[in-house]
């Protein structure tokens, strides 16, 4: 039996590496670590007298992330499927660890600082718990799925508990992530697009609407986006910003490291908005390099899931893909003003330690 094991196993370690992917995770991370560095520096230098540090930190979490990465690729997937129960559990102590020892930033208490210097977002951590726990959850019960009782709302329900974890801290964009991360995932195991259509419009319309209406900010977000020139000094400044330095991009871009919106006009053009100074630097065809990129991993990581060797695979692989993906399309949409501003990073490039954790997947 032993020996049996030690084979499987090896035959696990010497399994080919999806090169396209590897590539396409290297040139996104190299690329995001060269626009941190470039947008970063005048906010790093005004605030800390560095204009490396914030450079510095995310070149140290990129290493780590990648080497990270190589080492999680040996290890078989399917050892994390007989913890997916504490999965669940692990997710929710960490949200309650959040109300309890987090500290409160921007009237958000979302993180745990480990150190005055480092943080910790349980949300992001329990993202990728989620995706496992829903991997073996959708595999065990997939004759069920496409029922409304048993499949539908006894999966949804599951999520329910986390979902208002998270609306306590608050954190509505990382709710709307992971419910659309649950969603994809059910949706490829076997439940009816029906049912989320109907779900949808009789409960998770009216909800975002009384989560929106219910607080005063997310409120001003949508009032602003219908309008940001209507209050351009103050909550439509970012946004205005935002597109005054993709449009003097065009289409080759003004140059690397010539941004001139970078310099204080755009608070922390580092972090969730720097698609905008990619778009003045880079120009219209960097933007679109970079999202053809993200369009390769994706492609991917489809191809990956079809080709997954069992149900759990499969699922883990489309939850990975699907996280993502939904990150990229609401970061570049509101930076773009495409839709109402909410604190989403752009994976791989966003200045946020969790922004080079995605290597490990």
């Amino acid at each position: 039996m032993a020996k049996k094991k030690k084979e499987k196993f090896s035959s696990f370690l010497n399994n080919p590496i999806d090169f396209t992917l590897l590539i396409t995770i290297i040139l996104l991370l190299g690329i995001g670590l060269v626009m941190v560095l470039s947008a970063s520096s005048p906010s790093a230098l005004a605030e800390t007298g560095d204009s490396y540090k914030f450079f510095s930190k995310q070149l140290i979490f990129a290493v780590l992330g990648f080497i990270a990465m190589m080492a999680i690729s040996k290890i078989d997937y399917r050892f994390y499927q007989k913890f997916y129960k504490h999965a669940w559990w692990i997710s929710c102590l960490l949200l309650v660890a959040v109300k309890i020892i987090g500290r409160t930033v921007n009237g958000a208490q979302r993180w745990i600082y480990v150190t005055d210097t480092l943080s910790v977002q349980p949300s992001e951590i329990v993202k990728f718990l989620i995706i496992i726990f829903y991997a073996a959850v959708l595999m065990k019960n997939r004759d069920e799925l496409p029922k409304f009782g048993k499949g539908f709302i006894k999966h949804m329900c599951m999520l329910a508990p986390l979902i208002v974890l998270l609306l306590l801290e608050p954190h509505f964009s990382a709710s709307v992530v992971i419910l659309g991360i649950v969603s994809i995932m059910m949706i490829v195991a076997g439940c009816k697009f029906t049912h989320f259509l109907a779900a949808g419009g009789c409960v998770g319309i009216p909800a975002i609407i009384f989560l929106i209406v219910k607080e005063p900010y997310r409120l001003q977000r949508v009032v602003t986006f219908l309008d940001p020139w209507k209050d351009a000094t103050d909550t439509g400044w970012q946004v205005i910003q935002s597109l005054y330095a993709i449009g003097s991009g065009g289409l080759f871009g003004v140059g690397l490291g010539e941004s001139k919106q970078k310099y204080l006009y755009i608070p922390e053009p580092h972090n969730d908005f720097i698609f905008s100074i990619i778009g003045e630097e880079l120009g219209f065809i960097g933007c679109a390099i970079i999202l053809i990129l993200f369009a390769i991993f994706v492609w991917r990581g489809i191809l990956i899931a079809m080709r997954a060797p069992d149900m759990f695979g499969s699922l883990v692989a489309v939850g990975v893909t699907a996280l993502v993906a939904i990150q990229v399309i609401v970061n570049v949409a509101v930076v773009t003003s495409s839709m109402p501003a909410t604190g989403m990073p752009l994976p791989f490039f966003s200045y946020r330690w969790h922004s080079t954790i995605y290597p490990t997947l």
